[in-house]
């Protein structure tokens, strides 16, 4: 089979040219400065992740954080992660006595895939935040860590409560009997959104607006005290019952097809992120900058992909909607090695061996380059953008890894230029640490490394 002259060449060019705007990646300490200069200036930083589970993503991002918030002014980390898990975790690094380590401040991390927050690399990086906010005196000029996302419908039950049960105990009264709509479901929100969908029980949507509502009505009297401190367990508290509010209706859009609960979870985070900047901006008296982490299919901007082609929306756009060149969007890829993934949902975390990226892919081509990592603005001069902006195959992995079906099950079209400010590549990866390695990950780790 003869091949094209002429795709030949142009395929040639745009190497050339990729390799020309690259910028190496080899460990010096001014490396990520043309980055930072970028955008330091953003009121949202969102980082991504082309795995769930790949080592070096999460050691940038904790340092390119760092510096953000060391020299440019950043007041918080938001995470694809849980509000109320994460919320233990800003206790600590705020200076909470009562979680007196690391370890223990992520003890509630349990629901799959744990793995994304309990590992060495998160570990390191919430210690670093506690030390950072240790020399500073105002309890809102500290530095905090939150959660974006919409899963935690009983926990959050709970906090409500918590949170009512110390202030006033009528309105925890009434929390619960409006939870009480769940029943049993509430440690089941997938069953109850079945259930609810197929007529068996009814929706609690009614129940936990008013609760939401209620909550409000009160605002004004729970904040009355202690200044910050109180101001921030109520903007906790409300945040929960919000949460509660958007999780009944996630659980019931599940059945209504993927693209109805994906754009009803990021939309929730996206509005989570603007309502959080709100909220620091307030308590600051400047406007309150923040770093976002989560996966690529979340950061990048949708409509630069046949995802966002079939309807689906993500923070990414959400936020370029709303706040236009005040956001910048950060994408990572590799080409092969190893990540930490399961096999199915809810399964034990395994170190999987990533295999090369398919052809006619941006990872291909990226790794055709030959530069084993680099960072690179797509859309930096117009001959590169123009050219990388036809539409090519890109990888995603997720919580899981399914290498027998990795055409169907991790590849899908974009427009990089459109999609990311930034992309940094980091050709062969290597497998996130989870804290609690089991048998099975120490598995794989032998199979990498035999004989």
């Amino acid at each position: 089979m003869s091949i094209n002259p002429h795709i030949f060449n142009a395929h040639t060019v745009l190497l050339q040219e990729i390799r020309n705007a690259a910028r190496p990646l080899t460990g010096s300490d001014e490396e990520y400065k043309p980055l930072l200069d970028k955008i330091g200036n953003a009121k949202f930083v969102l980082m991504g992740e082309s795995t769930h589970g790949s080592s070096e993503f999460y050691q940038i991002r904790s340092q390119l954080t760092q510096e953000l918030i060391q020299h440019y002014g950043f007041c918080a980390v938001a995470m694809e992660a849980d509000w109320p898990d994460s919320y233990r975790v800003n206790r600590y690094v705020r200076g909470d006595e009562t979680i007196t380590t690391a370890e223990s401040a992520l003890v509630e991390f349990t629901r799959f895939p744990n793995w994304m927050w309990r590992n060495e690399v998160n570990l390191a990086f919430i210690k670093w935040l506690r030390e950072y906010n240790q020399a500073l005196s105002l309890p809102q000029e500290k530095i905090g860590y939150y959660g974006l996302d919409v899963y935690s419908l009983h926990a959050s039950i709970n906090a409500v409560i918590a949170y009512l049960d110390n202030i006033d105990q009528e309105a925890a009264k009434n929390a619960r009997d409006y939870y009480g709509c769940f029943g049993d479901y509430a440690k089941e929100p997938q069953e109850y959104g079945l259930s609810s969908i197929l007529g068996i029980t009814p929706s609690c949507e009614e129940e936990v607006v008013k609760q939401l509502v209620m909550l409000r009505h009160h605002a004004v009297e729970y904040m009355q005290r202690d200044g910050f401190i109180a101001a921030e367990k109520y903007f906790c508290a409300e945040q929960n019952a919000k949460i509660i509010v958007n999780a009944e209706r996630y659980y019931r859009t599940m059945y209504k097809g993927h693209i109805s609960s994906w754009n009803s979870r990021d939309q929730h985070m996206a509005d989570t992120v603007t309502t959080l900047g709100n909220h620091l901006s307030q308590w600051r008296n400047e406007e309150a900058k923040i770093v976002i982490w989560a996966h690529n299919s979340h950061i990048g901007d949708a409509r630069a992909t046949e995802l966002g082609g079939a309807g689906e929306r993500n923070i990414g756009q959400l936020l370029r909607e709303r706040y236009g060149v005040d956001v910048a969007l950060i994408g990572f890829s590799t080409y092969q090695g190893t990540v930490t993934a399961a096999s199915n949902w809810d399964g034990d975390a395994e170190r999987k061996t990533i295999q090369p990226a398919l052809k006619e892919s941006y990872e291909e081509l990226f790794h055709n380059t030959a530069i084993p990592n680099f960072l690179l603005f797509p859309k930096e001069n117009a001959a590169l953008a123009a050219h990388l902006n036809i539409s090519r195959l890109q990888r995603a992995i997720g919580v899981l890894y399914l290498p027998e079906t990795e055409r169907q099950s991790h590849y899908f079209f974009s427009r990089l230029p459109q999609q990311f400010d930034a992309i940094i590549h980091i050709d062969t990866t290597q497998a996130l640490r989870p804290l609690e390695p089991l048998p099975l990950w120490h598995r794989g780790e032998v199979l990498e490394t035999y004989p």
